[in-house]
């Protein structure tokens, strides 16, 4: 059996692990902290001053009241956003979710664009379907800055 002192480098007082520093690793913390900032004032937003806003974005389609889908989405933005600045030993998991989270309200800004409904100043064609590429950066960038892509692996 081999010994976990000789996967670790010279001087190492750690065992590798989820948070241990990585080449690079603050740059994720500040992408995931920036993130989880963002998240907390959409989740914020969603519960006061830009309630209505996000009201305009509901595709029609959803069979539930607009308001609890506003309320609802501004709960889970605020609770991804608490999780990615404070919670980072779960970083990974917090990331899915966000990517996940992410993907799912992705139909509403499609349908913003096909019904041609203004919001947030997206006030043309134009800008609602330049808004659309920005969603998938969003998903890689909470898959990135938490650690689930872009990590390199180390062999054991």
């Amino acid at each position: 059996m081999r010994s976990r002192a000789i996967d670790r480098p010279a001087g190492s007082t750690t065992s590798p692990g989820p948070t241990t520093p990585r080449r690079g690793g603050w740059l994720r913390t500040v992408a995931r902290i920036a993130l989880g900032a963002a998240l907390l004032f959409a989740g914020i937003s969603h519960l006061t001053v830009a309630r209505s806003e996000f009201r305009a974005q509901v595709p029609a389609w959803v069979p539930l009241d607009e308001d609890f889908v506003v309320l609802a989405s501004g709960v889970v933005e605020i609770a991804l956003g608490a999780g990615l600045v404070a919670l980072p030993r779960h970083r990974v998991l917090i990331g899915c979710l966000t990517a996940a989270f992410f993907v799912a309200v992705f139909p509403g800004n499609v349908s913003q664009w096909l019904t041609q409904t203004s919001a947030f100043g997206l006030d043309t064609d134009r800008a609602r379907f330049i808004r659309l590429f920005f969603q998938p950066l969003l998903v890689l960038s909470a898959l990135w800055s938490t650690g689930v892509i872009g990590r390199r692996r180390t062999p054991r």
